[in-house]
């Protein structure tokens, strides 16, 4: 696991044609807001592939910024061809993502299975 600021931390999967990076936060961060676009852009590239899945089961509430890193990232990957997909949100996150109507850009997936596919509960397999 790498450690970005205090409270977050990343770890990174490389998969056959895909990353997939699980975000790690404290309950409580200290107040220290990671570059997280800037650093998850630095690791995608590094890694040559712009079709990712962020896994967010271990992420506590979606603050604003973190809301807005990921609008940053997901349209750096779309400049690029990329895929942005998220899985493992919490209710209470996919709520936020709804709230600030962002849900379609960002549709919930349950694991990295289901993102890779683009298989979503509400539509008919």
């Amino acid at each position: 696991m790498l450690e970005i600021a205090p409270g977050w931390q990343v770890e990174v999967d490389r998969g056959p044609d895909w990353l997939f990076i699980k975000l790690h936060s404290a309950d409580h961060p200290s107040g220290d807001e990671p570059p997280l676009a800037d650093f998850l852009w630095s690791t995608i590239a590094a890694h040559f592939t712009y079709r990712v899945v962020l896994e967010m089961c271990d992420v506590g509430l979606l603050h604003s910024y973190l809301v807005g890193q990921l609008v940053l990232l997901h349209k750096r990957l779309c400049t690029h061809g990329g895929v942005l997909r998220l899985c493992g949100l919490s209710d209470g996150n996919q709520n936020v993502l709804n709230v600030c109507r962002l849900d379609s850009r960002f549709p919930q997936f349950r694991d990295r299975v289901e993102a890779v596919h683009g298989y979503h509960p509400t539509q008919p397999r």
